[in-house]
């Protein structure tokens, strides 16, 4: 015991020498670092200094841009128009993919939502026109957004071409977020506009590049709201939105010089239109897109100025003649396969049961009244189903208390062939397998022999030429 305490005390003076050494080391390293990192900055500072003295030709100058309308205030107008507008585009967004109910694994259209699918609910069946009023909000005011995003592109489209392009890691983690943020904001509502026309040029599916986009442009989104509110809040409050109005064009001068860069520096154009003139064109961009766009999520005699519907005007006339979405010829849908020889498999239960078209018109019919919304933004005014309940159904196959069912199409080609539908879904009284519609079977288009028309969900998951149904417990 003595001989190691001993020992103890021989190492701790050179222990303590090496420790005061290795720290006097490390603080003298940290110092050359220190100062090499300084040297470095003004080294970049200088040479930052040298190349914005000189900014190659055209827009890189600040001459170029003369415009005498750009200013905090427009961005900042048009950018309060874009924070509620957009606010309101990501909120029914999202709501439209739940509704779609991907925690089920068939409904998923994503490879793998994963934490991005925090929110999700099971999406409930009332109102029945849930679905149709999301939808139609959300691709209408998508569209009518348009000339307002492409009006705010253009009053700060001189940030885009600043110089020197990087001055700072901070500036430059802006000019990431900028990149991510315009780039983010094209793609969603490129895409978007594309969709609604069934215009698929997508390298792979829509539903996953949109989602994925979307959850890229709203990161960026945040980030920039919440580093130019403060700006945008106190642009607005500089001059009042009566006295631009009442200016008009003879008197529309440029705006106080600003630190980012958007007012005219040196020698400003006379201006061709005025504040209120470029707002108004903007609104009336938006209020003609309004118009020949809602009509097809309203319905009535409003679907008649929906010129930028898909496919048009409903198709023929009769009982059937409401909007469709796919045509079994485009799916791959024949005749033999939904002829006399179509049957409906029922299982999930201890045997399962095969049942005829005449068998369901035998069994006791009920009628729903039901819309058909499509995520394009299109919906039809209630029709009236036949059919039988799908709580039924489940009954025959001896699984009453079903907490699921699996709906499968004879098609074997195209998206959504199937859909799992949820226990509020399944049990809901309203939903059907129907037979029929306004009185008259179901067209081959329509979904003949038999489809599944439920309240509140989306289009594709009222699932045409049913084939089966799993009861899941």
């Amino acid at each position: 015991m003595v001989m190691e305490h001993g020992a103890r005390n021989d190492r701790e003076p050179g222990a303590t020498s090496d420790a005061r050494s290795g720290g006097a080391g490390r603080k003298s390293v940290r110092r050359l670092l220190a100062a090499r990192l300084i040297g470095l900055a003004e080294r970049v500072r200088e040479a930052n200094a040298r190349v914005a003295d000189n900014p190659p030709p055209g827009p890189f100058r600040r001459g170029f841009w003369r415009s005498p309308l750009r200013g905090p205030w427009l961005t900042a107008v048009l950018g309060a128009a874009l924070l509620a507008g957009i606010t309101l585009l990501a909120v029914t967004g999202l709501l439209s993919y739940a509704a779609y109910n991907p925690r089920f694994a068939v409904n998923d259209q994503t490879p793998d939502h994963g934490a991005l699918g925090f929110y999700l609910f099971t999406w409930p069946t009332d109102p029945h026109w849930l679905y149709r009023l999301n939808q139609g909000v959300h691709v209408t005011l998508g569209v009518v957004l348009v000339p307002v995003l492409l009006a705010k592109l253009w009053s700060v489209l001189p940030k885009l071409f600043d110089w020197p392009p990087v001055r700072s890691i901070a500036q430059a983690l802006e000019r990431l977020s900028l990149l991510l943020l315009v780039g983010g904001a094209i793609f969603e509502f490129v895409t978007g506009v594309l969709n609604i026309q069934l215009y698929y040029v997508f390298p792979g599916s829509f539903y996953t590049i949109h989602f994925y986009g979307a959850w890229v442009f709203l990161g960026a989104f945040v980030v920039h709201v919440a580093l130019k509110l403060p700006r945008m809040l106190s642009a607005l409050r500089s001059r009042r939105l009566s006295t631009v109005l009442a200016t008009d064009t003879a008197h529309t001068l440029p705006e106080e010089a600003d630190p980012e860069g958007l007012v005219a520096a040196a020698r400003p154009a006379a201006a061709t239109i005025s504040r209120r003139g470029a707002l108004a064109l903007t609104g009336a961009g938006s209020a003609t897109l309004l118009v020949l766009t809602a009509g097809q999520s309203i319905g009535g005699v409003w679907r008649r100025t929906a010129f930028l519907a898909p496919r048009g005007q409903d198709p023929g006339s009769g009982p059937n003649g409401f909007q469709i979405n796919k045509t079994a010829r485009a799916v791959g849908v024949t005749a033999d396969q939904i002829g006399s020889a179509w049957r409906l498999r029922l299982s999930g239960g201890p045997t399962a049961l095969v049942l005829t078209r005449a068998d369901l018109l035998a069994l006791q019919q009920r009628t729903s009244a039901l819309p058909i919304a499509c995520v394009e933004g299109w919906s039809t005014d209630d029709q009236q189903w036949s059919g039988v309940p799908l709580a039924v159904l489940a009954a025959m196959a001896a699984v009453p208390d079903a907490a699921e069912v699996l709906v499968e199409s004879v098609q074997r080609e195209g998206s959504f062939r199937s859909a799992v539908l949820a226990r509020n879904q399944l049990h809901d009284p309203r939903s059907l397998l129907a037979l029929q519609v306004n009185g008259a079977d179901l067209s081959t288009d329509h979904g003949f022999p038999a489809r599944t028309i439920i309240p509140a969900a989306p289009g594709v998951h009222n699932t045409k030429w049913v084939a089966a149904l799993t009861f899941r417990t």
